[in-house]
């Protein structure tokens, strides 16, 4: 039997490193956005409850697929074993990147077209 894929997924929201884990990401059917199903969580089979898990699972409750805007997504890695979802403030200064475009459409005045 194939091993199911397993995604480690980093993107930023309201100045937060949001880290989760997924068992199916693509591109999806909206532009600009990355599609995320099948969130995974760690199992509550132990005794040790952690608070930074619980958080963003209670967040993440009930959402069947997730669309992240592309350019809030800091990196998607293919991993073999399951970490701790946690939600962790950025670090560095008080300025936030402005979003930029994924697309910019050519106009009359570039060089498009010659």
């Amino acid at each position: 039997m194939a091993a199911k894929r397993l995604y480690k997924l980093m993107f930023m929201n309201q100045g937060k490193i949001y880290e989760i884990y997924a068992r199916h990401v693509s591109h999806g059917g909206m532009f600009g956005f990355v599609e995320v199903e099948e969130l995974v969580f760690g199992e509550r089979t132990t005794v040790v409850v952690d608070p930074a898990e619980e958080r963003i699972q209670s967040e993440f409750a009930g959402v069947k697929r997730s669309f992240i805007p592309m350019h809030a997504i800091l990196r998607i890695d293919e991993v073999e074993k399951q970490g701790v979802s946690k939600v962790t403030d950025a670090e560095g200064s008080n300025v936030t990147q402005f979003p930029m475009p994924v697309y910019t459409p050519g106009g009359q005045g570039g060089d498009q077209g010659r």
